[in-house]
């Protein structure tokens, strides 16, 4: 049936008028309140006031004006069921809802936000409205998005004045998704309050939401489904938000490869290139521009980088996507832009997935999810760096081991447990990783250093956390190692110093363990 009266209740504005102008242009009346009516007038469109619609004025500085039965009557309406009923009444249907609620989630983040002020940003009759027409969606078209406003007036004039049952149905469905985010909000910040109304850093009730992108050929092995979520708006320079260009479709473990690799490179202020295999780095390099880090990146382990998912922090230039189609094959290509040029290099090899960010700037502050059988660990991002700094051996390190530690460090948070990382000069020499024995893993760096043909002497070492007797130290003084970064904190650090001392390797304490399971 053809839309006659539409409710518009906003509080974000933006592009209401002219959804507004074209309702009213197709012969609709339109109801509104408060804010919304003002700003309707004042584009000159003719507004019924919802008080005036219903008889009953608004009252309590605005709680109460859309609870009333002419309201919830003209929106729960069955049509052609509650027609006599809705008569005897005086209720007139209302065919279209527009609402979106009180910013309460940007409220709640602000610093300083009062407990009163979160209160007072609960909305309650548009909540109530929107639930009232997605489950009439039989009748009712309810938008609580204003990038749906262009799709409802399209479907309008291809329908002769109707809205679809498919359109109706789907956006009756975003409506009690978007209630459900809502209302899990609050429940979030309610529940992390104690009695003193003191915010904890994690509430009693966890609730989120995150919608889906698209569903993937499969997850981690080819008997499982999956699909890939992302958050409600990913930031800038996320796996989430970026656009893929070109190649086949992600997998699952393309996915999480990527991210992996792009958490890695986004670490790093200077130019840089990080190369992934299985969810560990296997090269990582700095180099004065992105052919330069990924050579060096891929020197580092060859054969690893083989399928691999390659990463970098600047745009990715015709020059260097030639180098690594040149050297290799390549699963995915992620950089926060990719120029024509080295698109068109890509475009060779079409099978290769390009994604670009769309930024280059430090990931944001975030919650960290693992799930586990019959429950949900919840923590902040490992966003860390260097912790203290102490030097604990009577030999310091020199300027340039202290950079090397600095880039080591950095590598090794994005390293499996337990982690070991051998570098110079702002390059990975020897990645070890995803060991039982921290020993085992530092054994394998040195391997993987010796496979390449660097010179490892005068290296440094870095530990994803502390090294739990002095045999580290023993395979470290073997490999060539001259200095070492760890956490500390081991109740043999004196036997772990000792030995250091005993090699002649500087050593430094962090006092911040960066353990990745």
């Amino acid at each position: 049936m053809p839309i006659k009266r539409a409710l518009i209740s906003v509080s974000d504005k933006n592009g209401v008028v002219d959804f507004a102008k074209a309702l009213a242009g197709m012969g609709v009346e339109l109801l509104s309140t408060g804010g919304t009516a003002k700003l309707l007038r004042e584009a000159g469109l003719a507004v019924k006031e919802v008080s005036e619609h219903t008889g009953f004025p608004e009252m309590m500085e605005g709680r109460v004006k859309t609870l009333h039965p002419k309201v919830h009557g003209g929106l729960l309406g069955r049509r052609g069921i509650d027609d006599v009923v809705m008569s005897e009444h005086g209720i007139l249907p209302i065919d279209l809802l527009a609402v979106n609620l009180y910013p309460f989630e940007s409220t709640v983040a602000k610093p300083g936000c009062s407990f009163e002020e979160a209160i007072e940003n609960i909305d309650i009759g548009g909540p109530t409205m929107l639930r009232s027409a997605a489950k009439n969606h039989a009748a009712v078209t309810v938008v609580v998005d204003s990038a749906d406003y262009g799709r409802v007036l399209e479907d309008l004039k291809a329908h002769d004045g109707a809205v679809s049952d498919a359109l109706r149905f789907e956006l009756a469905a975003k409506a009690f998704a978007h209630t459900a985010a809502y209302d899990g909000a609050i429940a979030n910040y309610l529940t992390s309050l104690d009695g003193k109304r003191e915010r904890a850093v994690f509430p009693a009730t966890f609730t989120s939401q995150f919608h889906k992108l698209y569903d993937l050929r499969y997850g981690e092995n080819p008997h499982q489904h999956a699909a890939f979520y992302a958050e409600k708006s990913p930031a800038p320079g996320t796996l989430a938000g970026a656009r893929q260009l070109q190649g086949k479709e992600l997998s699952f473990n393309n996915i999480a490869d990527a991210d992996a690799a792009l958490s890695c490179v986004l670490s790093f202020e200077d130019c840089a290139c990080v190369i992934v295999k299985h969810a560990n780095p296997c090269g990582v390099a700095l180099g004065k521009t992105p052919q330069v880090a990924y050579e060096r990146a891929y020197s580092v382990d060859k054969d690893s980088a083989f399928g691999g998912i390659i990463a970098f922090n600047r745009p990715l230039d015709a020059a260097t996507a030639s180098k690594i189609l040149d050297n290799q094959f390549v699963e995915v290509v992620v950089a926060p832009e990719i120029d024509a040029a080295a698109l068109k290099v890509l475009g060779t090899k079409p099978n290769v997935r390009a994604l670009a960010t769309g930024g280059a700037g430090a990931p944001r502050p975030s919650l960290d999810y693992k799930r586990v059988s019959g429950g949900l660990l919840l923590q902040d991002a490992d966003l860390g760096s260097l912790g203290e700094m102490k030097v604990v051996t009577s030999i310091a390190p020199t300027p340039e081991q202290l950079q090397d530690m600095a880039f080591a460090w950095r590598v090794v948070k994005h390293v499996k447990s337990n982690a070991i990382v051998y570098a110079r000069g702002g390059l990975t020499l020897g990645i070890g990783a995803g060991q039982p024995s921290r020993i085992m893993s530092a054994r394998i760096a040195g391997l993987k250093a010796g496979e390449a043909h660097f010179e490892v002497k005068g290296c440094v070492m870095a530990s994803d956390a502390f090294l739990p007797f002095r045999d580290s130290v023993g395979v470290a003084a073997h490999t060539g190692v001259s200095a070492i970064i760890q956490p500390g904190g081991s109740m043999r650090d004196k036997e772990v110093i000792a030995a250091a001392e005993d090699a002649g390797i500087a050593m430094i304490f962090t006092g911040m363990r960066h353990f990745r399971h």
